[in-house]
């Protein structure tokens, strides 16, 4: 029951801090809550990977286990070419998704843990001790050298007595539910400016229901379904009722997108395939680092050469329900780089953070978010984790077995 390495959280931060902390030589455990790993991408929905390729010229900058994962869902076809949105995606098939998780975590050799739900954690002056899990046997205590959290919600920190926010500055971005609709006929040109105009159109006539009137919208590989980001929600994430009400009033909005959907050429048979099952979180409490990343490192980004991580995902802001997006883009030359401080507790010696719970500002909060990003800091936490299980860590020592496992960090 002692690992080197625990990683709480099974999304994209959390397998690529898996991965890395297993590659670089730690015993390591993998906890999450949910049936499957993936996080947003096969629990939420959010089939679009956000941060990996550059604005301007779709350069890929972000490598590692994230480069693994896209030649894993190439080799299935189940991912699309990276795709100008406002910014440069791909779009992929979840399902596909859960195979290449599991594939990376077995041939790493991570143990992984699902259905296990994080109850708690114990400290001993400034570190991490233990961690108490829940599953359907009972309540289990696990223990390591290091953590790292990829909870999403910073869950562990949290139980820890870590230093933790909640937002910025009072803020908190509003969260979305991906809905997925099949019955598209495979010749329908579904845009996003044909979907705006016919929401203002469903508002005119008094149709209930709806928030946005815009966000992605995108056909998904291997189904040619439709996927949108429309329904928005404001809630508490921590607060399970809130989140309740919202999950519920969420997908009422989603049967009335279904009758706008319906209106568009090509799109009378449409359906809901799917919705979530959650709601997509774009922030919840942040971990209070060592360094804090601002908008103006991500918008006039300095030399990455001590970087650990890459982000290239522009600061995309949700302020609030049906209010649209706001977008900074980053500056020459169209990537920005991450320093270990900001992955690391201030207050806590053994404790990284990883994927949106990392420690940036309100405009490079909405950056850092991105799925993209979240691989690469997952990577460099569970890189940095393992490393400080064997003694002092370093930005370079990191970066040094980053490079060795592929990363490919800028000098």
């Amino acid at each position: 029951m002692n690992y080197d390495v625990i990683v709480a959280g099974g999304g994209s931060a959390g397998i690529a801090a898996a991965v890395g902390a297993r590659r670089a030589g730690a015993r390591t455990l993998l906890i999450e809550r949910g049936p499957c790993l993936g996080g947003a991408a096969t629990l939420r929905n959010v089939v679009t990977y956000c941060g990996l390729f550059t604005r301007e010229d779709r350069e890929q900058v972000v490598f590692g286990v994230a480069g693994e994962v896209l030649d894993g869902l190439r080799e299935l076809g189940a991912v699309s070419e990276p795709t100008r949105f406002t910014a440069v995606a791909v779009v992929f098939d979840p399902e596909a998704v859960k195979r290449v998780a599991d594939d990376l975590c077995d041939a790493a050799g991570v143990d992984v843990l699902l259905h296990s739900h994080l109850l708690d954690a114990s400290r001993v002056d400034d570190r991490v001790r233990t961690v108490r899990v829940a599953d359907h046997a009972g309540v289990h205590e696990y223990s390591a050298d290091v953590f790292v959290d990829a909870t999403g919600e910073a869950d562990l920190a949290q139980h820890a007595g870590a230093e933790v926010r909640y937002g910025n500055d009072g803020w908190v971005q509003n969260g979305t539910l991906g809905v997925r609709f099949g019955g598209i006929a495979a010749n329908a040109e579904v845009s996003r400016d044909a979907v705006r105009e016919a929401v203002r159109a469903a508002k005119v006539r008094g149709l209930p229901g709806l928030t946005a009137e815009s966000g992605l919208i995108a056909r998904m590989p291997v189904s040619g379904d439709l996927i949108t980001y429309l329904a928005d929600e404001g809630y508490d994430a921590r607060d399970a009722a809130d989140t309740s009400r919202a999950e519920r009033s969420a997908r009422r909005q989603a049967a009335a997108y279904l009758r706008v959907i319906r209106t568009l050429p090509g799109c009378a048979d449409a359906y809901i395939v799917s919705t979530g099952p959650e709601l997509g979180t774009r922030e919840s409490r942040h971990l209070v680092g060592r360094v804090q990343l601002t908008e103006k490192d991500v918008l006039s980004p300095a030399p990455a050469d001590d970087a650990v991580a890459i982000g290239a995902w522009p600061i995309e802001y949700h302020p609030g329900v049906g209010v649209p997006s706001e977008w900074r883009f980053i500056g020459e030359p169209g990537y920005y780089g991450i320093p270990l401080g900001v992955l690391w507790s201030r207050n806590t010696l053994n404790l990284f953070c990883a994927g949106r719970t990392v420690d940036g500002d309100r405009g490079a909060g909405a950056s850092l978010r991105a799925m993209g990003t979240a691989f690469a800091t997952g990577h460099a936490a569970g890189v940095a984790a393992a490393l400080s299980a064997r003694g002092a860590v370093s930005a370079a020592a990191v970066r040094e077995e980053l490079q060795r496992q592929g990363a490919r960090l800028p000098d």
